[in-house]
């Protein structure tokens, strides 16, 4: 697949480093998957993970060795070519193989044959979902940061965790601006994907104080008004709710941004994926990490009217 700059995936490999203290493991010690679970836990706690939802290790022994680690979005067909064509013993993915209960997991299936694949290549597989959203430098984090956003605090903080934990963000920009160049930085920060950017609001409305949420987030609109947001930042955005949203407000704030649900999150993954290799030279581990080059987002064009 050809990449511009704004094609996901072209974060940089992230090898991992020495300088461990002579009572720890020697720089040069490969980590086992038991290992790297460690570490996901002290970055993206398993506590932080919402109720209805499936994080942690998916496939894989824990005692295997792990030298190399492929951060996705999603573990697709792709991803998988990608990941046991490199030579990968890991693969961290943001969005769960197996988030609904399965009767089966035969290789008749994209799913069973997924497991499958992993197991036959000595590929572990991780997930790091809503844990990786409200942690501390998680998804909403990311794209607040990307934004320039000041001030930052959490949309709902989490039950479990710091203060600063938890699903979504808010914060203010430096200065106000026009809705339509908030828009287009938007645009800029995100990769290229068939469905752009979608704006409901006044184009030249000036607004500051924004919300953000990685993924789909449609479920806070209720702390994004009490948060006084100017606008919304997030994706998955459906008619009903949003017309809504919008109905209510009058014309007025908050105005909505809809992105990539891929797009959102794939922001974390370089992010993610350096914090993970600090965390494990810390440790006296040595490990090669990489983020993968495949977009998963699933769409591949879109029609527009022409102007």
């Amino acid at each position: 697949m050809e990449h511009n700059e704004h094609d996901a995936g072209l974060g940089p490999s992230v090898p991992g480093t020495s300088g461990a203290a002579p009572t720890e493991p020697s720089p040069t010690t490969t980590p086992t998957v038991g290992d790297v679970l460690v570490a996901i836990e002290e970055l993206w706690p398993e506590s932080l993970a919402e109720s209805w939802d499936a994080v942690g290790l998916v496939a894989g022994r824990s005692g295997n060795r792990v030298d190399k680690i492929l951060f996705t979005v999603d573990p697709t067909a792709a991803v998988l070519d990608e990941a046991l064509g490199w030579g990968a013993t890991m693969i961290v993915s943001h969005h769960p193989l197996l988030l609904k209960p399965v009767s089966t997991v035969a290789a008749s299936g994209f799913k069973g044959d997924a497991i499958h694949r992993l197991i036959e290549a000595g590929c572990a597989l991780v997930t790091v979902h809503t844990n990786g959203d409200s942690a501390v430098g998680g998804v909403s984090d990311v794209l607040a940061d990307a934004l320039g956003l000041q001030d930052i605090e959490p949309l709902t903080r989490a039950a479990e965790g710091l203060p600063e934990e938890g699903i979504g963000r808010v914060g203010n920009l430096e200065s106000a601006v026009t809705l339509g160049v908030f828009a287009e930085s938007v645009f800029s920060i995100l990769p290229a994907v068939a469905g752009g950017v979608r704006v409901a609001g006044d184009k030249d409305a000036l607004v500051r104080r924004i919300a953000v949420c990685g993924g789909a987030g449609d479920s806070l609109f209720d702390r994004v008004r009490s948060s006084r947001a100017d606008v919304y930042v997030t994706a998955d955005l459906r008619h009903h709710p949003a017309s809504e949203v919008r109905e209510a407000a009058g014309g007025a704030t908050p105005y909505l941004i809809d992105v990539s649900h891929f797009g959102s999150e794939w922001l974390w993954l370089t992010p993610a994926a350096d914090a993970l290799a600090n965390v494990l030279s810390d440790q006296g581990f040595s490990t090669d990490i990489r983020v993968s080059g495949v977009n998963t987002d699933p769409w591949d064009f879109v029609l527009t009217p022409g102007r």
